[in-house]
């Protein structure tokens, strides 16, 4: 059925819903898992002539804070992969557009199978806050499986 499964997440209760059903599907069919986390770029503090002081975060700080970020929101995975007898491989990546990453690495990887989760926001909502399921569906040549 399915070789290869990406399961990205951030690390939040919603996009942990999705975490069944890819080790589930990984099971059923023995698929490898990777478990995705992406980040936003580094971007160094630009300071106008009035601005207050704040000490600058460097490239080195910035990428410690964030792949600590990455591992607590990979953990659930992992636990999750390692109870049902699978492992998971991880990839942190950083990119301004999640959805693209998402899409970049599932092709990088020759997944065929994203496992991702929605709000499930409709109308006017959806339209305002985005939504980076709602993105990958519309863009993505590889299957997306939504869990809400």
């Amino acid at each position: 059925m399915f070789k290869h499964i990406l399961v990205p997440t951030d690390g939040s209760p919603l996009s942990k819903r999705a975490i069944p059903a890819a080790i589930a599907l990984a099971k059923a069919s023995r698929a490898a898992l990777t478990g995705l986390y992406v980040t936003p770029p580094y971007a160094p503090p630009i300071f106008g002539e009035a601005a207050v002081y704040v000490p600058e975060i460097t490239q080195k700080r910035w990428q410690e804070m964030t792949q600590r970020a990455a591992d607590k929101a990979l953990e659930a995975l992992d636990e999750a992969a390692r109870a049902a007898g699978l492992s998971v491989r991880r990839v942190v990546t950083a990119h301004a557009n999640p959805w693209k990453a998402i899409i970049r690495t599932a092709q990088a990887k020759k997944c065929d199978l994203i496992v991702m989760a929605s709000h499930g926001r409709k109308g006017l909502e959806a339209l305002v806050l985005g939504s980076e399921t709602q993105k990958v569906l519309t863009h993505s040549k590889i299957p997306v499986l939504v869990c809400r």
